[in-house]
């Protein structure tokens, strides 16, 4: 009869991992030395650890977890504390139906399963992967989860009737303190913008907006609804009393030793109140134009602007497009101390050294426009107002780019050409309009291809015409996403700006002066050589900077 070393490598063999020369070579060695054939077919090259355990798994009926595929759900995470992962040299994966899926170097582990079952209150379903995979998984995946144990997910009072003294105190607990603050620093360690806490009909969803896109990262039972969105209003310093009308508040938090400040928005459903964190930091952050995925045609178009001493120049754009990002890069470019700039935003969302920066108010009486007539009375060089909002606003603005002054704003609109009607529909003159404007920047983020693993392929012609590329320049080859451990399986990671540089000619101001649509500016602003927004990320996938599909995704 076979020993157990011969039924390894049977079962190798007839998987395709090593041939029948190899086995003889290993069954050799395994008889004369008597070392465990799995151990001696890894020692001569011929197998890997992960391969022998795969076949292992598939003999046994159980699920083999390769980390490289498969990434931990924050959910399974909170529910097994550290150090009952790192005694068993387990990780937990992922929970489907009060069924907790777990790889195990041992899946045989009786204490173990049991241990568990006990802990998570889950069904537990063991799967195997290596002793190095599980410990170098634990390492990178509890590094910024704080333990959250079952009193918090399995035996929450009914918060729907507690008293306001009662709720405070059940949000004062360590579990919940646990769980909201895993929650934030996850969100940081992922690189995300906003967190979004969603209250469900029986439970309540996490999730993140990771470069530009929302991904659920975790579900809490109903029954923490309340603890949790009241840890966080208490954290914003808000009402937790009141529950009927939307509320906004922030707080400041130093993560991983940079400062951070969250905008708490909460707002009532029909399920409870959610609660949006946009995350932003305080830190000093040097942002270069190079980096902002500028092509260079258009980067000059756009520093030959504001180089010039005086006049008005826009970005426009919807909520999170990078407008800010743009200006601040710009305000780096020219920051020196025989400037004096000053800058009115809300809110402040980076520190630049050198930089006079206000904060608006707007319960106090600090507006964009009081601001704008006070800067006025400091003898500015530049300034740089967060938005344009409404006509006073524009009016002062305008004005202080006519009278010596380097503008820089903001602007909601689709397009560049689109920048110039809005501010006529505000009420500012055209002829003022055509003679401060100087450039129009319009800009949307698209996700970058991740350089580990983006895939090359060759599209048909049709593709490549129906995306928008002129049938005289098809691009030989483009990219397109894959997926890997490094970009959490998306194949984007990272974002870059997709750009439309509108420079304000004399032909352009005649047709502001004449009250002309914005397609028309537009049409003449392409003849003079402005590539539009489209054009210009699909000339990004041709690179291999992004994908044609991530393109018509941000660029109507």
């Amino acid at each position: 009869m076979a020993d157990s070393g011969e039924r390894l490598g049977n079962l190798l063999l007839r998987a395709g991992l090593i041939t029948e020369r190899q086995l003889n070579d290993a069954l050799e060695v395994h008889k004369a030395t008597g070392s465990l054939l799995g151990r001696v077919l890894i020692d001569l090259g011929y197998a890997t650890q992960g391969g022998i355990l795969s076949v292992m798994a598939k003999q046994m009926g159980l699920p083999y977890v390769d980390f490289e595929q498969q990434t931990p759900t924050p959910t399974a995470i909170a529910l097994v504390p550290r150090d009952l992962a790192v005694r068993y040299t387990l990780m937990p994966v992922e929970v489907t139906d009060d069924q907790l899926t777990v790889a195990m170097a041992d899946p045989q582990n009786v204490l173990a399963l049991d241990d568990l079952r006990i802990i998570t209150g889950c069904e537990i379903k063991p799967g195997i992967a290596t002793k190095e995979s599980i410990t170098a998984s634990i390492d990178e995946y509890y590094k910024v989860a704080t333990q959250v144990d079952d009193e918090t997910l399995n035996a929450a009072p009914d918060l729907d009737v507690m008293s306001l003294e009662s709720l405070t105190e059940v949000t004062d607990e360590a579990p919940i303190v646990k769980l909201v603050n895993y929650i934030i620093n996850k969100a940081v360690a992922d690189r995300s913008s906003d967190i979004h806490i969603e209250p469900q009909e029986k439970d309540l969803r996490v999730r993140y907006r990771i470069d530009g896109v929302l991904h659920e990262m975790m579900r809490s039972p109903k029954a923490t609804q309340q603890a949790i969105i009241s840890r966080f209003k208490i954290m914003a310093d808000m009402d937790i009393a009141e529950a009927r009308k939307p509320q906004d508040g922030h707080t400041a938090l130093t993560i991983g030793g940079h400062s951070m400040d969250f905008r708490v928005s909460t707002l009532p459903t029909v399920y409870g109140e959610r609660v949006v964190l946009r995350i932003l930091r305080k830190d000093n952050i040097m942002l270069r134009l190079e980096d902002l995925g500028f092509l260079p045609g258009s980067l000059e178009r756009f520093e030959s602007s504001f180089r010039k001493p005086y006049g008005a120049i826009l970005v426009t754009g919807p909520t999170g497009s990078g407008k800010s990002t743009s200006l601040y890069a710009a305000i780096n470019v020219l920051n020196d101390p025989g400037k004096h700039i000053l800058t009115a935003e809300d809110p402040v969302e980076y520190r630049l050294a050198g930089v006079n920066q206000v904060q608006t108010n707007v319960k106090a009486g600090l507006t964009f426009a009081r601001a704008l007539r006070s800067f006025l009375r400091c003898s500015p060089d530049i300034i740089l107002v967060g938005e344009i909002r409404d006509h006073e606003t524009a009016q002062i603005a305008i004005e202080s780019a006519l009278t010596g002054h380097l503008v820089l704003s903001t602007l909601h609109t689709n397009d560049a050409a689109g920048a110039v009607t809005r501010l006529t529909e505000m009420g500012v003159e055209p002829f003022l309009v055509a003679s401060s404007v100087d450039c129009v920047l319009a800009q949307r983020l698209a996700r970058r291809l991740c350089p580990d693993c983006k895939e090359e392929y060759r599209p048909t012609k049709q593709f490549m015409i129906d995306a928008g590329y002129e049938e005289g320049s098809l691009p030989e080859k483009l990219w397109r996403p894959k997926g890997c451990k490094k970009c959490g399986g998306t194949g984007y990671r990272g974002r870059l700006g997709v750009h439309e540089v509108m420079l304000i000619s004399e032909e352009i101001g005649d047709l502001t002066v004449k009250e002309a649509t914005a397609e028309a500016i537009k049409a003449v602003a392409m003849e003079q050589g402005m590539l539009t927004l489209r054009q210009d990320g699909l000339e990004k996938a041709r690179q291999g900077s992004t994908s044609v599909e991530e393109i018509a995704r941000v660029v109507a």
